[in-house]
């Protein structure tokens, strides 16, 4: 131990040192607008993200083409399913929507306030690689829902055109070039950025819901002036003699059917970024954030319940059964079939025109889902590259795979539906479930126990699904596959980054590094393991590495020390402490890895102080093989080669390199 100097000039090491790691950053103009919007990972860096702010009800007419586009097509499967009980099972689904998934989303939206959605409330649940596990099967059923969404909704889109007569006749057959026109559209609008999108949504939500409106008014006009068509319904109820429970049973069976009309909930709480805030500070912005969303939430479900309730009721009045059979006129269109039946052609062709295009827009509420989600969490997991982050990249990404996915299931939107129902339900089925956790811990027995029987509703919704329409889970679990697969190729391809957004050293590190330049103007580090943490163990380490690793007699030696809190996890802050034991000084760390945090804190103090480390390691025992397989798992192995495989990666010229020695 050799004698410190004054702290004269104050440390020679700043607080905070950038990563070193080598980023290749774009030179052409091109390069530079892909990569020009990037996604914040998830925590409170996320608060402000990657495209400009908006007023709540704006971005509600981003979530809600998705969620009101179903006034297109929900009327119509109610009435399939329930027949005359069908106002009584969209009731149901009303008092699902104002009682369970409102609570529950307006829960999501406090504990989960920076567009992580439920997703983020469950990967607290479980530990290290079991947790990133949960989540990534969790996303293979997020992509599922909003990826099958963004096609299944194109391809309705089309579907509408090839059936209304005033369309070419040429296009009858060709469904699948059209859809993937339209899915190509959609992603150049968000090429363009969010606020295009945004600016998008705002008509053609204010339109639809216009025309719906009109359309309803003149159904409901229709029935109060045909007392008849009252009277034949309320005959149909009871018809069978079954009594209430007659009517209760069809509305159950038609209930499982009629949850897929609430998706836009998840989609809402995940583009909590996007909501326009206001405050002096980022914890008032976060209040407001959240009170905005919950605006968002409450009136999305306010008028879609309203719409939803009376579209069932004239719907089921108004139009003979058998047209909803299928290839009936009001199979899968009972609102169109009314605006051309009771209010005209030519408005009935304007309304056909409004449905197209919020049934094609209905995409993009699941693509923005899908770009603020998905990002936040598969690059911070070492899961995918770190241009993942970045917007325009994965919408292309997105977009292709929409493309080879309506291909594959030739634009038929009933070979879709099962994979559809089921990433949904599956979706709703962990959202409530994380809720219910969350209230528990904050012992609130009541309010869990209404959330629970929540969760059991829907699961029994999802349950019900996967029963009539096995092929969904098969697809999802496709889903998942893929993501689980590219997410361990990409960790492997990324175990040699340095895995630091930044290095914060403390001021006790800071003294200790300059007082050891203030000796011999060098930096001279033995890695340790920490075992008792006395200074019995660093006196018998100290003397190991002077004899059997070049240490220079009289050189200042300091020790560095990982602390491997969570190998599952990525890349995060990596904060150096010092701590001193009986005169020995020694910077401790906490990370996913031991290797990486040690090149980066080596590299780190070069670029800081001008100064080339040097690094004495021991020989680890063992196979080589167990200790990658445990250095992957763990973030443990044979550090030192590991170590000097990192630098080398990231410092190309030799003479640069941080010293590693190894002796024993």
């Amino acid at each position: 131990m050799g004698d410190m100097k004054d702290d004269v000039n104050g440390p020679v090491v700043p607080e905070v040192v950038d990563s070193p790691a080598l980023r290749t950053q774009p030179t052409g103009g091109l390069a530079r607008w892909m990569l020009r919007h990037q996604v914040q990972p998830v925590g409170p860096a996320a608060g402000e993200g990657h495209a400009e702010p908006h007023a709540w009800w704006k971005v509600m007419c981003l979530t809600g083409v998705d969620y009101f586009s179903s006034l297109a097509y929900v009327p119509a499967i109610a009435a399939l399913s329930a027949g005359a009980v069908s106002p009584l099972a969209t009731l149901l689904i009303v008092a699902l929507t104002l009682f369970g998934m409102l609570p529950m989303y307006r829960r999501v939206a406090k504990e989960s306030p920076h567009g992580a959605g439920s997703v983020a409330m469950l990967e607290d649940l479980l530990p290290f690689w079991r947790g990133k596990l949960f989540v990534l099967v969790l996303l293979g059923f997020v992509a599922t829902s909003w990826i099958i969404t963004i096609t299944l909704s194109t391809a309705d889109a089309s579907v509408h055109v090839v059936e209304n007569p005033f369309f070419p006749q040429a296009l009858h057959g060709h469904e699948v070039a059209l859809t993937v026109a339209l899915l190509l559209v959609l992603g150049g609008v968000f090429l363009l950025g969010f606020s295009e999108a945004v600016k998008v949504a705002i008509p053609l939500v204010a339109v639809f819901l216009a025309l719906n409106a009109v359309v309803i008014a003149v159904g409901v006009a229709e029935v109060l002036s045909s007392p008849s068509a009252f009277s034949a319904w309320t005959d149909a109820l009871f018809e069978g003699g079954g009594g209430w429970g007659g009517l209760a049973g069809p509305a159950l069976l038609a209930f499982p059917l009629l949850v897929l009309g609430l998706s836009g909930f998840e989609t809402g709480v995940s583009m909590m970024p996007l909501v326009a805030a206001d405050g002096a500070d980022d914890e008032q912005r976060l209040r407001s954030r959240i009170r905005n969303t919950r605006r968002l939430l409450t009136t999305a479900a306010l008028i879609m319940s309203v719409y939803l309730l009376a579209a069932s009721v004239v719907t089921t009045l108004l139009i003979p059964h058998e047209q909803f059979e299928p290839g009936g006129a009001a199979n899968g269109r009972a609102l169109a079939w009314l605006a051309h039946e009771h209010v005209g052609e030519a408005f009935g062709t304007v309304y056909d025109i409004s449905t197209i295009l919020i049934l094609w827009f209905a995409g993009a509420s699941a693509m923005a889902g899908l770009v603020n989600i998905v990002p936040r969490y598969l690059p911070g997991y070492g899961m995918a590259p770190e241009w993942g982050r970045a917007v325009r990249p994965v919408v292309i990404v997105y977009t292709a795979l929409c493309v080879i996915i309506t291909i594959a299931f030739d634009a038929d939107v009933d070979k879709q539906a099962g994979a559809y129902a089921t990433g949904i339900l599956a979706m709703m089925v962990s959202g409530a479930f994380a809720v219910t956790v969350s209230v528990a811990r904050h012992r609130r027995r009541a309010t869990a126990v209404g959330f629970a029987v929540l969760t059991a509703i829907l699961f029994y919704a999802l349950l019900a699904n996967i029963i009539d329409k096995p092929d969904g889970i098969a697809i999802s679990g496709l889903f998942i596959l893929g993501i689980i697969v590219v997410s361990l190729v990409s960790r492997v391809s990324r175990t040699t980054e340095l895995r630091a957004d930044r290095i914060v050293f403390d001021a006790d590190a800071r003294r200790f590094i300059h007082d050891t330049l203030a000796h011999d103007n060098a930096i001279n580090i033995i890695a340790n393991r920490r075992q008792a943490g006395d200074s019995a163990e660093y006196s018998a380490k100290e003397y190991e590495q002077r004899g059997t690793n070049p240490v220079p007699g009289p050189a200042d030696v300091l020790f560095l020390e990982i602390d491997v809190v969570d190998p599952s996890d990525f890349s995060d802050t990596l904060t150096i402490r010092g701590v001193a034991v009986d005169g020995y000084r020694i910077l401790r760390a906490e990370a996913p890895a031991a290797p990486n945090a040690i090149a980066a804190i080596l590299l780190a103090l070069r670029d800081a102080t001008g100064i080339q480390p040097h690094c004495y390691f021991a020989w680890a025992e063992g196979s080589p093989l167990l200790h990658m397989f445990r250095y992957f798992l763990l973030g443990r192995g044979d550090t030192a080669p590991v170590t000097r495989e990192i630098i080398r990666k990231h410092e190309p010229d030799p003479d640069r390199r941080p010293g590693i020695h190894v002796g024993g």
